[in-house]
């Protein structure tokens, strides 16, 4: 997961750095007044959603089965602790029963 999200944020500043060059030099416009700044990140974070899609595609994937594997893991966790609290609360109600 860390490693996806490393690549996502690489390519967010390869996109920051090329948007910044180009309205540096002119070729895109700069933003509205003192919304230039706000302008390069906004710009670069729609061009580098759709180029992440595409070339982080297997990352994602690994990324997502092993999200899905560690909320197996929690939810099998739970429902131990869950039959464990179910027998105590049983044998305390037996006993409580035969006193």
């Amino acid at each position: 997961m860390l490693r996806y999200t490393l690549m996502r944020l690489g390519i967010f500043v390869g996109c920051l750095v090329v948007v910044w060059g180009l309205v540096y030099t002119g070729v895109v416009p700069r933003g509205l007044g003192s919304s230039n700044g706000m302008w390069v990140v906004l710009l670069s974070l729609v061009i580098s959603a759709p180029i992440s899609f595409v070339a982080l595609r297997k990352e994602r994937d690994r990324a997502s089965v092993q999200v899905v594997q560690k909320v197996d893991r929690v939810k099998a966790n739970l429902e131990a602790n869950r039959s464990q609290e179910d027998g105590a609360d049983d044998a305390t109600r037996v006993q409580g029963q035969t006193s």
